[in-house]
């Protein structure tokens, strides 16, 4: 095994960047009170930077978990192609990305649902550990994969849901409840929390199967940006660019729920055709 004796400074950056991030994602997770420890109202006025980072407000603290996640995300986007722009692609910044990727979009996620869903049932109160355990350890699993199968993503198709896409499910559920407690009576809000705790724990096992799974899924920014695209290609990027500023957090749990399910959906539904298709043919 050769030592590495040089090490690409801006890309590693940016890859550790993605690691500080989730490392951050999960301080802020760690401080929110259990369940029933801190009184429900309004999310308080934020009069100062200090108060944003420094809040003791369950919700905040789950908002900004969730935005500490994003920008992880956009730390992970960026590296790789500062590497290529750069050319100074290696098998360490691979292995270093999939490291840092293990905490921002599988630890600290996991993290996050249990700190979401502390009533999940009342009959095994820590069933949602299990749950966020499967949860990370299937984003390692989906990671270590992507590392040996090096020709997975040449063709922009990955193999299994991507793992910042199951960190982005969760990550903008806990900002959408950080924001309709803020802009819609708090009291209609525990009725939300009621049901987000109930339904997003098994969302979140059908999340870290298909992270493991052969579905194959798009590779976003790709398809979206990269390459010339026809005109009507833009007209919809720029009036999705526009909803999205518009609805803001309203949207991207939206956009995520679709970019999981439509690829699932579509692999069933042509397996399924493949063995009616099978049978078909033996009779």
């Amino acid at each position: 095994m050769k030592p590495v004796r040089a090490i690409a400074v801006l890309p590693t950056l940016f890859t550790l960047g993605n690691l500080v991030c989730g490392f951050f994602a999960i301080v802020v997770a760690s401080r929110i009170a259990k369940a029933g420890t801190v009184e429900v109202g309004p999310s308080p006025l934020l009069g100062s930077p200090r108060d944003f980072f420094d809040s003791a407000d369950p919700t905040h603290n789950l908002m900004l978990c969730g935005a500490l996640i994003f920008l992880a995300m956009l730390f992970d986007t960026f590296d790789g192609h500062v590497a290529r722009i750069t050319r100074t692609t290696s098998d360490f910044g691979g292995q270093l990305d999939s490291l840092c990727d293990v905490v921002s979009f599988g630890v600290a996620p996991a993290i996050l649902l249990v700190k979401m869903c502390p009533q999940f049932t009342s009959v095994h109160s820590e069933a949602v550990w299990s749950i966020a355990g499967l949860l990370a350890c299937c984003a390692a699993l989906r990671l270590a994969r992507f590392n040996v199968e090096t020709d997975a993503s040449d063709h922009g198709v990955f193999s299994g849901l991507p793992t910042p896409a199951s960190a982005a499910m969760i990550a903008s559920t806990a900002m959408l409840s950080y924001t309709l407690r803020k802009e819609i009576n708090y009291e209609n809000f525990a009725g939300y929390d009621w049901w987000l705790q109930r339904i997003l724990p098994f969302f979140a096992i059908a999340i870290a199967l298909l992270m493991v799974s052969r579905v194959p899924y798009p590779h976003a920014f790709t398809q979206l940006l990269r390459g010339r695209k026809s005109f009507s290609h833009i007209v919809v990027l720029v009036f999705t660019i526009m909803v999205l500023l518009t609805v803001r957090w309203y949207a991207i749990p939206i956009l995520c729920f679709l970019y999981i399910a439509i690829p699932a959906l579509r692999h069933g539904w042509y397996l399924a055709n493949s063995r009616n298709k099978r049978h078909s043919e033996a009779r």
